[in-house]
């Protein structure tokens, strides 16, 4: 009776009426830290000239390139954005207690991948987890292949310990990205009698950057400039931000030759960081030769995004964390012929919080939950739709939900980054240190993409900043922040 109802049923979705047996595919693909200028269809944003990813690429050219899509600070808050569609002060039930430590109440923390079972989805989870060692299978997930981060040993790419469909931990030769892919191709091709949802969580190219062997000589001798910034001085910026770098001077040619903690060069990490993508575009071509075979390409939905950017160098910034367009900012394409016209370019700001409400719209179902991203088929339909829009994002370190209400800081920090919100709307970025009396940041992304100039200190800036620091607290009282009215005062103007 369940399946004969669902085969009546009708489904708005993305402006359109769907028969329940239209209902499309969703491959969600997550990448692990990887930022935009990874990927040559985003040269014209400030990629590396000489990166090529030719089969990431076709999803852009196929379908929809956002230019100003936000992950959380790092890999947990970022996963459990999606899986909620809350921003991490909304987000009651995960208790983390360290970067690998701590787990969730799932009568608390629920995940929409259950809604999507209940409405007649299968759901598969495939790849790198990081929220606990439960991962939810025969609860959001009729299919899982996990990498909880149980049992790490090695480099973390090779011969990785896997759970599969809920079973004890077994190690899988092989290089996790291939393994990964393999594994997704396999679910592809099986027999599907209702709608999919496959969410393939890759784990590079996070650090360290073990690459394939055969992409270890993919770009040598490549330009790789060193920021301008990458020791300071940053005037402008918050006190943290006045001494801060991960990086240390070089041998050869000092602060114009940055290394890490290591003593390995920038230019030789992020050339090595690229070459972990190959594997990744190898993985995507496979993946859509997989669908194009089965005949289910037209009618998948494919999402192809990180968990965040990555800094190299930026700001001193050796990673993520910051709340700067290098730190977070990342790579959002997405194909769907039914919906999305080819080659389309959107620079609305968007975050991972909209993706929820974005598959829940295209895939007809609902959460019995309030969801705080936006629903952006009216986007992918027309890129420059909806411009009163504002993303907001949130490092709370790995505090969440009510842990976040007294909105101070205090030593929570990581990194020597204090808590920090930041509301992107239209070009201009308003940002938030949550310390005493610490100066506000306002960007204009179109004249300084790199965030150098900080409007919020000139005089000609005071009536904007106003502006945004209203649309700020909007923003918060939309989304119930507990912390709204416990943020410390920002330092006033002049003093």
């Amino acid at each position: 009776m369940r399946a004969f109802l669902l085969g009546y049923l009708f489904i708005w979705a993305g402006g359109q009426l769907l028969g329940a047996a239209e209902r499309p595919n969703v491959l969600l693909i997550y990448t692990d830290d990887q930022t935009f200028r990874t990927l040559s269809c985003y040269r014209d944003q400030g990629a590396w000239p000489w990166v090529s990813t030719p089969h990431i690429d076709r999803l852009a050219a196929e379908g929809m390139r956002f230019t100003s899509a936000y992950g959380a600070a790092w890999c947990t808050p970022s996963r459990a954005c999606v899986l909620t569609g809350k921003l991490p002060h909304g987000i009651q039930g995960l208790n983390i207690k360290s970067v690998l430590d701590g787990g969730y109440d799932p009568q608390v923390c629920r995940f929409w991948p259950a809604e999507l079972r209940k409405s007649g989805y299968e759901t598969a989870m495939i790849g790198k987890w990081h929220l606990g060692h439960d991962s939810g299978h025969g609860r959001d997930w009729d299919h899982s292949v996990v990498w909880d981060q149980a049992d790490i040993k090695g480099d973390w790419y090779n011969d990785q310990t896997l759970s599969v469909d809920g079973g004890t931990h077994q190690t899988v030769p092989g290089y996790s990205t291939d393994v990964y892919t393999q594994f997704a191709t396999d679910f592809v091709r099986r027999a599907h009698d209702r709608p999919w949802l496959m969410w393939l969580c890759y784990n590079a190219p996070h650090n360290p950057q073990t690459i394939a062997p055969r992409h270890l000589e993919r770009y040598h001798a490549v330009d790789v400039p060193t920021p301008a910034d990458v020791f300071g001085p940053r005037p402008g910026k918050p006190e943290y931000m006045q001494k801060f770098t991960q990086w240390k001077p070089g041998p050869d040619e000092g602060e114009r030759s940055p290394v890490n903690s290591s003593n390995r060069p920038l230019a030789q990490i992020v050339q090595e960081y690229n070459r972990v993508v190959c594997a990744l575009d190898d993985g995507v071509g496979r993946l859509l030769a997989s669908l194009e075979e089965t005949g289910q390409l037209d009618r998948t939905v494919i999402l192809f995004t990180s968990d965040q950017g990555f800094a190299w160098g930026d700001h001193g910034f050796s990673w993520k964390v910051g709340p700067y367009d290098a730190c977070l900012k990342m790579p959002l394409l997405v194909r769907y012929p039914r919906l999305v016209p080819s080659g389309r370019v959107c620079r609305r700001p968007v975050t991972v919080v909209d993706l929820a409400p974005t598959i829940m719209s295209l895939t007809g179902c609902h959460v019995p939950w309030e969801l705080h991203g936006h629903d952006l088929t009216p986007l992918l339909a027309n890129g420059e739709a909806e411009p009163d829009r504002s993303a907001m994002m949130e490092f709370f370190r790995w505090e969440f939900g009510a842990q976040t209400d007294k909105g101070i800081t205090q030593d929570r920090t990581m990194s020597g980054v204090p808590w920090w919100i930041f509301l992107r709307h239209d070009h201009y970025k308003y940002i938030r240190t949550l310390v005493p009396n610490e100066i506000e940041e306002l960007y204009d992304l179109n004249a300084d993409p790199q965030e150098m100039k900080n409007l919020a200190l000139e005089p000609q800036g005071q009536t904007l900043l106003g502006v945004y620091r209203e649309r700020f607290m909007a923003e918060l009282k939309r989304t119930q922040a507990g912390l709204v009215n416990n943020l410390p005062a920002p330092r006033k103007f002049g003093e």
